[in-house]
């Protein structure tokens, strides 16, 4: 962290036309949690409302996997005064520039916010004039073990898999007379221990990275002038749950609480421990402007934003700019944010009415510990131009911490090099339990999932491989560590495919002397692929940025680069293979070579072939939508199609179904969904800015009509300015200055 914030120097002077981010505002209170405001920072997020006078919020962390690897949430929380709220000038914000969520009536407010260094949530109650008590009580639904429904296993990994009775285990609460202390603990053996002896690994089981083991997480709440009350039963939406009330010893104008929290791989003592080391660096006043101080600088790095309250764009920036904050609030994150909900979940029924959803709030669909490459990149990809290098680093560092599982996968299978990296991932880097296949053919191979969708789809690691590369290009990242990483994953297709080629003849290479890519797939869509155009066009563009990073003195991947295939352009369209054997789901990975691989596109060669490719492509056509992790958007903007490019920006960054406008989904996935939100950000960034070599394409994709402004980042530490009004390009800042003439115009 302290090497990123060397590059970062240029971000906080006074910046063209820079506007604080407004505060979000709503003048009524909500029905139930669907309509919850986000509010977090490090990595907690709340879910925040305010229901019949009470003010409520969830509380998640990332990285609160249980013993079946859901992602449980850590409890709900309510707040109720004395003296409630005024209805006639309610008002709920999101103070988006200091980062905290407030209640208030103009006399009475409660302020909600999250340190942004150590897990601590901070409550804090004033009033203006009279007095008041408060009464909080902190609710749990994991009071006793909890037997899963069939669709509620969905919040595990073991999915549709799950083993008779699977259950959710009980947390331990311990309520005191000033505070009241919860957590969850793992024990030694968890769906870790089952998929490894599935798959076959138990001869290696002792060198596998395991996460979950003995996990300990949850935290505590303490008010010095608050007291234990009583307990109480209740049902909120459709799960019970039992709350233990604090009171407030005596009517005052200033209340406050803090809840603190702690993740522990050990013991429960070890856990206290660290719990209390946390409470014990708690300085309220310091740490409220270190907060507010980061999220100040964080506004300033990047922003789109408009010229005038009336533009056809409001609605659009509106809902990145909420997006991009919900991202922000799990900038210190051990772990990534899920593409299926992120830290902002919440009752499932409010997501789908029917019966089967009336689950409890941990619930998410597609797990909580395994990760789909394909939807995850989309989260992480905007970031680049946004300037977030430090939010980069925990969908990173999870390729780095799981990747040495993936290589052992190699060795024990197929006695060779490489970590095989599958799309849908467990944090601990093996295939999920369930897409690995239950029931398996006797002889077949133990290394291969047994899955219509997954099946031979190791491709999507090397988004993560060029995300790094990207961020040593764009900021001077050190990016040492992943170097070893991003040579496994490329080691892992050359040595595969050639170890393939010998099972069946003869030759390692064909004819021409590359690589046989069979089989392979083409996302989760083009299966049973004999060259997927998505594999070489990752496998080429990845190699050659690891070449450019390494240099002279760096390892030669040339070789590698020899023996790739050619993408296939037939009918001067882009194929998704030179052949395939079926169609299984609606991913057009004909057109990965202009994003993310950018072969394609504004100021590249060929761009008729992609432009037609996009047009004319009868699947291409079939499967265009906006939806979910969708990426026609991006593919308009990046080929120069403003008109189109507009019109799916619009759909895709439109306001979602709930109360709060970037609360996308399900789509595909979950509420919220962050891979509609992702794809939507990325989207909006090639229509204003796109790089090809040493050239800056100002407004590639850009409907002239609309007036705006914006600051985004490039490589080598460039940070572009500009603004357009009334159709014309004004105040364009480039720094360095010696970029200035790197700016062109399509």
């Amino acid at each position: 962290m302290k090497q990123l914030l060397l590059f970062y120097f240029f971000i906080f002077f006074p910046v063209m036309g820079w506007a604080q981010p407004e505060t979000y505002t709503w003048t009524t209170p909500s029905k139930n949690a669907s309509e919850s405001m986000p509010c977090g920072g490090g990595d907690v997020g709340l879910n925040v409302w305010c229901e019949d006078g009470d003010v409520l919020f969830y509380l998640s962390r990332s990285g609160c996997f249980d013993e079946n690897n859901t992602l449980l949430k850590l409890g709900r929380f309510r707040i109720r005064l004395t003296n409630p709220f005024t209805m006639q000038s309610f008002r709920q914000q999101l103070v988006l520039r200091d980062g905290y969520c407030q209640v208030t009536d103009g006399q009475r407010w409660i302020q909600i916010w999250v340190d942004i260094e150590k897990p601590v949530v901070h409550v804090e109650v004033s009033i203006e004039k009279e007095k008041t008590g408060v009464e909080v009580t902190y609710e749990s639904w994991r009071t006793r073990d909890r037997v899963l429904t069939s669709r509620e296993r969905f919040q595990s990994s073991y999915k549709f898999a799950a083993p008779k009775g699977l259950t959710t285990r009980r947390d331990s609460i311990i309520a005191a007379a000033d505070s009241i202390t919860f957590f969850h603990q793992n024990g030694p053996v968890t769906i870790f221990d089952a998929t490894v002896s599935q798959q076959r690994m138990d001869a290696v089981k002792d060198r596998l990275y395991n996460p979950l083991k003995n996990l300990v997480f949850g935290g505590r709440m303490h008010g010095d002038q608050f007291v234990f009350s009583q307990k109480t039963q209740g049902r909120y939406a459709s799960t019970d749950f039992e709350g233990w009330t604090y009171v407030s010893r005596h009517p005052s104008q200033r209340h406050a609480l803090t809840i603190t929290m702690a993740t522990v791989q050990g013991s429960i003592g070890e856990w206290q421990s660290v719990l209390a080391e946390t409470e014990r660096q708690i300085q309220t006043k310091r740490d409220c402007k270190v907060t507010r101080d980061w999220w100040h600088q964080f506004w300033q790095r990047s922003y789109i934003s408009l010229t005038s309250h009336r533009s056809p764009l409001t609605a659009i920036v509106r809902n990145y700019t909420l997006f991009r904050y919900m991202l922000a609030c799990n900038s210190r994150g051990q772990w990534p944010t899920k593409f299926n909900g992120g830290l902002f979940t919440f009752d499932p029924e409010y997501v789908n009415s029917s019966d089967d959803y009336r689950l409890s709030p941990d619930f998410r669909n597609w797990g909580g510990g395994v990760h789909t490459a394909q939807n995850q990149r989309l989260v992480y990809w905007p970031m680049l131009k946004n300037g977030d290098y430090d939010l980069l680093l925990p969908q990173l560092d999870f390729y780095l911490n799981i990747y040495k599982n993936a290589e052992e996968r190699s060795r024990l299978y197929w006695g060779h090099e490489g970590a095989c990296l599958t799309e849908q991932i467990e944090n601990y880097g093996l295939p999920c339990f369930p897409e690995y296949g239950t029931k398996r053919p006797v002889g077949f191979d133990p290394g291969m999932e047994r899955n219509a969708w997954l099946e031979y789809e190791w491709d999507t690691c090397l988004e993560f491989c060029m995300m790094a590369l990207e961020a040593h290009r764009y900021c001077g990242m050190d990016i040492t560590k992943y170097i070893p990483m991003i040579r496994s994953c490329l080691t892992f297709f050359d040595e595969h495919y050639q170890w393939l080629a010998n099972q069946r003849g003869a030759k390692r290479l064909d004819g021409n002397g590359h690589l046989v890519l069979y089989p392979g797939s083409g996302g989760e869509t083009f299966k049973g692929a004999y060259n997927s155009t998505s594999t070489i066009a990752a496998l080429r563009t990845v190699a050659q940025a690891l070449m450019d990073y390494e240099g002279a003195n760096g390892s030669d991947n040339s070789q590698l680069l020899s023996r790739l295939p050619s993408i296939t352009v037939r009918d001067s369209m882009i194929q998704p293979a030179l052949h395939y054997e079926r169609v299984q789901n609606v991913e057009t990975t004909q057109l990965y070579p202009v994003f993310p691989w950018r072969m394609y596109g504004v100021g590249r060669p060929d761009l008729d072939i992609a432009r037609n490719t996009y047009q004319n492509d009868t699947l291409a056509l079939k499967f265009r939508s906006h939806v979910g992790w969708k990426q026609d958007a991006i593919w308009a903007a990046c080929l120069g199609l403003t008109d189109e490019a507009r019109r799916l920006v619009t759909l895709k960054l439109g306001d979602g179904p709930h109360r709060f406008p970037a609360f996308w989904g399900p789509g595909y996935d979950w509420t919220p969904d962050h891979n509609w939100g992702g794809s939507g950000m990325i989207a909006l960034q090639e229509m204003l800015l796109q790089e090809v070599g040493d050239t800056l394409y100002l407004f590639p994709a850009w409907p002239r009509e609309w007036d705006v402004r914006f600051r985004l980042h490039a490589s080598r530490g460039t940070v572009v300015e500009a603004e357009l009004r009334q159709g014309h390009v004004v105040n364009v800042t480039v720094t360095p200055a010696s970029r200035q003439k790197d700016i062109a115009y399509p």
